[in-house]
């Protein structure tokens, strides 16, 4: 999987004025957490805070990144775990980073990409993909940049759910029962049927 070095800073000032203040400097404040425990096994976070030119190499991409934070000096590996924007402008107000290790597995959301030519393309159907990334749960290690659906075999009218799909090292989480992609039928492939039903 890609990854992406974003350079933090700790935050020193915390409150509303504060929050105000950085963000019209051009950054966003911003927590990261997962790992570290405090002495009740409760989460511990930091408070840091990047700049909005920095977090846009990883929002405004369709990739998805494992995020090499450089938080003065100090590199920790986390990915995107939340975000949250303005209702109105949609710019980056507030981000949490979720700290991850080789030895815990984690859920994220990768995109998925259709290979092959389907058959009901062929008979004039239109391949439609419904959703565009799937939830995974691995090791961060084992996943990949997209997930492959080879879409050769899909005929007219039919559809690919969750539950035909299968990769090494992967368990999908999101429900099988939802549908991937689909071809659908075009006005030129009813005629085409229809046309074929009457001779």
């Amino acid at each position: 999987m890609k990854e992406i070095t974003i350079n933090a800073q700790l935050r020193s000032e915390f409150g509303k004025k504060a929050s105000r203040d950085m963000r019209r400097a051009g950054n966003v404040p911003a927590v990261v957490y997962g790992v570290e425990k405090d002495a009740q096994g409760a989460p511990v976070s930091k408070s840091i805070y990047v700049s909005e030119k920095e977090l846009a190499k990883l929002l405004y991409t369709p990739n998805v990144y494992i995020v090499n934070l450089n938080v003065e000096g100090k590199t920790v590996k986390a990915i995107l775990k939340d975000l949250q924007c303005h209702f109105v402008t949609d710019r980056p107000v507030h981000v949490d980073f979720y700290q991850i290790t080789e030895d815990k597995p984690i859920v994220m959301e990768i995109p998925v990409k259709l290979n092959g030519l389907a058959e009901g393309v062929k008979a004039g159907g239109k391949l439609a993909l419904n959703v565009r990334k799937l939830a995974v749960k691995a090791l961060y290690t084992q996943f990949p940049d997209t997930l492959d659906i080879d879409v050769t075999d899909l005929g007219l009218g039919k559809s690919m759910k969750v539950a035909a799909l299968s990769y090494e090292g992967l368990e999908i989480v999101t429900s099988k029962e939802v549908v991937v992609c689909a071809v659908r039928m075009t006005r030129a492939a009813r005629a085409a049927q229809s046309d074929a039903a009457k001779e």
